[in-house]
């Protein structure tokens, strides 16, 4: 059985085999505090190996999907103190956040309201599925206030593709929900609370008809191909295969084919 731990800056809900991890800090609208940041982190590596826990959404209390760092934080702990190499373990401890969110076994979805702005907008380019309101702003805003988008860097061309993810990096602009989905960072759109909950639901219902198994082996898949020449992703291909067709899921499946039924993992959202 799943057990989720007691969490300050984050609301857990777990049901029917989904996790929803609500950032629940509206007070600074959701930024990316140590504590915050500390916390997710706890959550997703407590629920890596847990294949009961078949999906994930990240949301934003208040309205607000993440406003990115907390600069506040910036100000009074690292340019106070100019310690580079304080600022450098501060910056490669988000970068885990990043890793496991994209390389998370479950599939993750993002439900964006009111805005995703910086590191918030990276943290959104390492999920599977990005659901947002067409009037949701975004912008990568590090270069207009000196820094750089460091870490999420590698997401962001991920996500939308290098001359895209060069040019909003760069330039720092702001869009809302319907150039987003025109940029291909939104999945899906939709006006209103309840359509983004709609778009959801129906996207836990077709998660929760795949094996939670094969989920997390096409996952590693995806991971272990990426920029490897043709003769090695064929053979990693044949490898990932092969041993998902001797597992108690594909023996399942493939049973259930045969007798006409849905499989044992099928569960209702």
């Amino acid at each position: 059985m799943t057990e989720l731990p007691k969490t300050e800056t984050l609301e857990l809900e777990l049901q029917n085999g989904w996790l929803t991890i609500w950032f629940n800090q509206p007070d600074n609208r959701n930024a990316l505090s140590d504590a915050l940041v500390s916390e997710l982190a706890f959550v997703l590596k407590g629920v890596r190996e847990d294949r009961a826990v078949r999906g994930i959404t990240l949301r934003g209390r208040g309205g607000v999907f993440c406003a990115g760092a907390d600069l506040k934080n910036f100000k009074e702990n690292f340019q106070a103190s100019g310690d580079r190499e304080a600022t450098i373990t501060m910056s490669m401890g988000a970068a885990e956040i990043f890793d496991l969110v994209n390389t998370a076994p479950q599939v993750v979805i993002v439900l964006i309201e009111g805005a995703a702005m910086a590191g918030g907008f990276g943290l959104s380019c390492c999920a599977d599925v990005v659901i947002c309101e067409s009037g949701a702003r975004f912008a990568m805003t590090e270069t207009a206030i000196g820094v750089t988008p460091a870490q999420i860097s590698p997401f962001v061309i991920q996500k939308l593709g290098y001359a895209t993810g060069r040019r909003l990096m760069l330039t720092a602009a702001r869009f809302d929900g319907t150039q987003a989905h025109d940029l291909g960072f939104a999945d899906f759109i939709a006006d209103d609370v309840a359509g983004l909950e709609a778009i959801e639901m129906q996207l836990r219902k077709q998660v929760l008809g795949a094996a939670p198994g094969a989920v997390a082996a096409t996952k590693e898949l995806l991971g272990q191909i990426a920029g490897k020449p043709r003769d090695e992703v064929i053979r990693l291909a044949a490898e990932n295969f092969a041993d998902r067709m001797v597992s108690d899921e594909a023996r399942e499946g493939v049973a259930s084919f045969f007798e006409k039924r849905k499989p044992s993992w099928v569960v209702k959202p």
